[in-house]
Formats: structure tokens, C-alpha cells, sequence
């Protein structure tokens, strides 16, 4: 049987087998976890706006974000619930590592790490300090990726969320070939460099170290659009801080990530609508599966 025919479907009769960690019972925000957000640029500083407001929408309890120097006061005010820690820029707009970013780190449920930042060598350095303390599954988008061409030293499982060009030049072959054996790529990089693979596209293949594979059919064209990557990374992020282990994080948040646009699709058009319109919808798609399915007269 070839991979992709023995691949689990994402849908709602499996996430409803597999219900996230509750939320009942917790008694402050502390108990829905911590997540750090590491992302932006002086050039694309929405990248950390849209993945932060992810993360607490998918129901984490606190977040911090790590954004330039540059644009942390502009964030600081839109997005008030965050704690904000700038971050040292270079001459070429890359971020650089701070000690109070590295003791957040240490301390976080969950860490996301990329979103709006480019392969530089200051952000290589960045996810190599960070393996040494890091002790969660941290998710690694956008140009935090490319760090992984020689492998990690982190203690827990990352999540990698390539979509099929990013894929592309982490293993240095056409996109072409992404695209026509994803789910095979897929497999193969996740077992040969101990990672949670979520390689994103119009149809999006998540393949675990140990070769369970699942798939989603799901979405619309109009996911297709910027910011789209940064929400589903912070969706995702958001479901580790609150307790689900990498497999399930990333079903749930490829699942969410693409109903919500097949909700705004159906609400205003095909095309055109805005990736930080998604997120909003996620509390009540996930009340939606948390209780009983409804049943006919």
C-alpha cells in the first residue's frame, strides 16, 4: 500500500475521537500554558501580529512576543494582551537574541519560531541557542526552516511547517518533485531528522518520526493568500501550549486553519478576504466539536 493511501483523514468525525486537552476546570491562565512567539521583521512586522493572535485564539493562556526593536512599541499597542520583548536588529533587518528572550524561552509551554523572517545567519544562531534550552516541541515556520538542513539539537519533537517551495530548498530538489511526491518527501524527512512534518498546500500531508501519516482535503483557494502560513503556525503553537502533544497540534490547526476559510469563503467570496479574519473564528469551531454531534428527529 503506497503512503498515501494508507494516510489518516483529518476531518471532524476523527477530531472528535480525539478531543484537545479541556479547558474545564483550569483555574487561571496559567493553566492553559505560555507560548513565545519569536517572528517579524523591521519589513514585515504583521507576521508576529497575526501568529500571536493565533496562539490565543486556539486557547493558550499567556504570550510573549520577541519582535524587533524597531516595531515592538507599534505591536505592544495592537495586540495589548502580549508581553513584548524587542529584539536587537543587524544592518540586514535580522534579529538577534536577547537574555531576556532566552529566559522566556526557558520558561514557555510552547514556542514558535520564524513567522516574517528570512534565512540569515543571526536567526541559524538564534534556533541553535534556543535547542539548548528549549523544553517543549517548538514550531518552526517561514525562515526558521532552512536551520534544519543539517538536523537539530532540540529535546522535543519540532514541528516543521514547510509549504511545497520551502520544502523544496530544505532538501534541494524542483518544487515540481514536492509536489508530485509529497506524501513520500514527507515521511522521508520526518524519520530521517526526528521532526512533526507539515507540509502545507492544497492538500496538506503531516507525517510524524514514527511514519504515521494523516492528510487534509480541506480549505479553500482563498487560504491561498499572505499572512494564511503565519495564523496556522500559531494555531498550532497555541494547541501545544495548552497540553496536545505535536501530532494532534498540527491536525487540530490544519483542520481549524482550513475550515475557518472555508467559513469566510462561503461568508464573502471565493477570494479576498483577509488572513487575520481567520483566526476569530477557531473559539467557536472548537466548542462546535467539544460537544455532542448533533442528531436527526
Amino acid at each position: 500500500m503506497s503512503p498515501a493511501a494508507a494516510a489518516t483523514h483529518i476531518d471532524e468525525a476523527l477530531l472528535r475521537t480525539w478531543p484537545l486537552p479541556s479547558a474545564e476546570g483550569s483555574q487561571s491562565k496559567e493553566d492553559r500554558g505560555r507560548v513565545l512567539v519569536i517572528a517579524g521583521s523591521p519589513y514585515v512586522p504583521g507576521a508576529a501580529l497575526l501568529a500571536g493572535e493565533a496562539s490565543l485564539r486556539a486557547g493558550a493562556g499567556k504570550l510573549a512576543l520577541a519582535v524587533p526593536q524597531e516595531v515592538a512599541l507599534a505591536l505592544s499597542v495592537a495586540l495589548p494582551e502580549a508581553k513584548v520583548l524587542p529584539l536587537p536588529t543587524t544592518a540586514g533587518g535580522a534579529c538577534t537574541s536577547t537574555a531576556a528572550m532566552e529566559h522566556t524561552a526557558a520558561r514557555a509551554d510552547a514556542i514558535l519560531i520564524g513567522p516574517g523572517m528570512d534565512d540569515m545567519p543571526a536567526l541559524q544562531t538564534m534556533v541553535k541557542r534556543l535547542s539548548a534550552s528549549v523544553d517543549c516541541s517548538p514550531v518552526v515556520d517561514a525562515g526558521a526552516i532552512a536551520s534544519f538542513r543539517r538536523g537539530h539539537a532540540f529535546t522535543h519533537v519540532p514541528i516543521l511547517t514547510p509549504h511545497a517551495g520551502e520544502m523544496a530548498s530544505l532538501i534541494d530538489v524542483d518544487i515540481e518533485q514536492v509536489q508530485s511526491r509529497a506524501p513520500e518527501i514527507a515521511l522521508q524527512f520526518a524519520t530521517n531528522f526526528n521532526v512533526l512534518l507539515v507540509l502545507k498546500g492544497p492538500i496538506t500531508w503531516i507525517s510524524a518520526p514514527n511514519g504515521r501519516l494523516w492528510v487534509h482535503r480541506g480549505g479553500c483557494k482563498g487560504l491561498g493568500t499572505s499572512g494564511s502560513g503565519d495564523v496556522l503556525a500559531g494555531l498550532i503553537a497555541g494547541l501545544v501550549a495548552r497540553g496536545a502533544p505535536p501530532e494532534q497540534a498540527a491536525a487540530w490547526g490544519v483542520w481549524l486553519h482550513g475550515r475557518a476559510g472555508e467559513l469566510r469563503s462561503a461568508q464573502i467570496g471565493s477570494v479576498g478576504f483577509f488572513a487575520r479574519e481567520l483566526a476569530e473564528m477557531v473559539p467557536a469551531l472548537m466548542d462546535q466539536l467539544a460537544a455532542p454531534p448533533a442528531v436527526g428527529p
